[in-house]
């Protein structure tokens, strides 16, 4: 197992013997996620760190999203049950970038591959992908570059 798979099933054993309802229900969540891409595909793998990390970024991001679908249907508590749900997981995830960080690795990116223009946004989101994985959302990612490119 990963180090940071193992560190997810011993935190579910812990809020499991701590009775800690809504961390053990998310860890179990997160692990079969993470099961579940392991199985996927033609071979069964062991996912490494980063591969992991992917699954947690994934999940995260679902948990924002069914917060906003709660709230715009008028259902708070369920909204407050997914945010909880997603500072769980973001708990495991690494530092997010600051605003000025982001910046800059997206200004490095764009004088790395002489990019002008909107034009060239799918470019430099090529470059800057690889570079924010899991410390950026990817729609705040593609608002700096969009700024960037056409500033």
């Amino acid at each position: 197992m990963t180090g940071l798979k193992e560190r997810l099933q011993g935190d579910l054993t812990a809020a499991m013997k701590g009775r800690d309802e809504l961390r053990a229900a998310t860890l179990r969540m997160v692990l079969t996620a993470v099961r579940t891409e392991e199985v996927s595909g033609k071979a069964v793998r062991e996912l490494d760190d980063a591969e992991v990390v992917t699954v947690l970024t994934r999940e995260a991001k679902k948990r924002r999203e069914a917060a906003d679908a709660f709230d715009s249907g008028g259902r708070p508590d369920r909204a407050e049950r997914e945010r909880a749900e997603g500072e769980v997981i973001a708990g495991y995830l690494p530092a997010q970038l600051g605003d000025d960080e982001l910046r800059d690795l997206v200004a490095a990116a764009i004088a790395e591959i002489g990019a002008s223009g909107p034009a060239a946004m799918g470019q430099v989101m090529k470059v800057v992908t690889p570079r924010t994985a899991g410390r950026a959302d990817g729609g705040r990612v593609a608002a700096e570059v969009r700024r960037q490119l056409a500033g």
